[in-house]
């Protein structure tokens, strides 16, 4: 692991750790004012499918200047074009449609929190889809703390509204389309150049965004308050396209598990810009929820992360 690649890690994790505020800002932020802009009128924001659909189509759209740029061609291997298109689905569509949606119940902080357990679950998928990263007594008891945080974050809204469960179930359901994902792209798409692979990745799920919004928004009303669209920039050409390109390039050289590290630092940078943007409200569950996450996944990884570092 070199400078470099730690240099794309450290970004990685601050620009998906900033993309829970940015969603929660693109929908709106529940009517609050937006950076001292009251938000007024049902087309002040995005509905979470058009969200989705218009970020990842600017991610393909600062993709797809890469590839010109750098005179890429696109896959014609039928095999790589279908892993893609499930990758594509799996590792974008579906699982940015259910944190976004998520947003809509529940606070930005705690999406990125309980998003944060992709390791967790990456490790398990890992375990049967990769020969080189087994299960050990050591992650399996990561895994158990881990977990047990997860429990106390949903349990502490056990009493809330039933939006709250379902908002915590969607992040949860979508940290294990990543975790699958990472294991499959791995193992399928391992050698592709990580600008063509987030290309076609991109390129399906926008596919199947269009098609979704589609069947299920109509008419489609686009919003008008231009911080919203501000932040779908931003969520495309630095959440999506960037992230993307460092994220592929990480799994390729790191590999699935020691890539899913990033989500260490997004849980943080989320809670903090929760708490001090938009003034999310916090408790010691939160913060006990949130510590048990990240150190099942610090126990999990704990032979990773003492191999990564400095030796005298």
């Amino acid at each position: 692991m070199n400078l470099r690649e730690w240099a794309m890690f450290g970004l990685l994790g601050l620009v998906w750790g900033s993309s829970f505020l940015w969603i929660k800002v693109a929908l709106g932020n529940g009517g609050a004012p937006l950076f001292g802009m009251p938000m007024t009128g049902e087309q002040a924001a995005f509905s979470p499918l058009l969200l989705v659909t218009m970020r990842i189509a600017f991610g393909l759209v600062g993709v797809s200047a890469l590839m010109v740029v750098r005179g890429l061609a696109i896959p014609r291997d039928r095999r790589v074009l279908a892993a893609s298109a499930a990758v594509g689905a799996f590792n974008t569509a579906l699982p940015f449609t259910l944190i976004t949606w998520g947003e809509t119940q529940i606070p930005s902080g705690l999406a990125a929190i309980l998003n944060g357990t992709v390791p967790l679950f990456t490790l398990v998928i890992a375990h049967f889809m990769l020969h080189d990263e087994p299960m050990t007594p050591m992650r399996l008891v990561g895994l158990v703390v881990g977990f047990l945080g997860v429990i106390m974050l949903v349990w502490r809204d056990a009493g809330g509204h039933l939006g709250s469960f379902w908002g915590q179930a969607a992040v949860v359901g979508a940290a294990i389309c990543y975790a699958s994902s990472a294991a499959f792209s791995r193992r399928y798409l391992r050698g592709q150049s990580p600008i063509t692979q987030s290309f076609t990745t991109l390129l399906f799920a926008v596919g199947f965004m269009t098609l979704g919004v589609g069947l299920f928004e109509r008419p489609v009303q686009f919003p008008t308050h231009p911080v919203v669209w501000g932040a779908a920039l931003w969520l495309g050409l630095l959440g999506s396209c960037l992230a993307y390109l460092l994220y592929f390039s990480l799994i390729n050289a790191w590999g699935a598990t020691r890539a899913s590290l990033v989500t260490y630092v997004f849980p943080v940078v989320g809670l903090l810009l929760g708490i001090t943007v938009l003034g999310e409200p916090v408790d010691w569950r939160l913060f006990q929820g949130a510590a048990m996450v990240v150190g099942g996944i610090v126990i999990v990884n704990a032979q990773a992360i003492a191999a990564a570092l400095p030796r005298r």
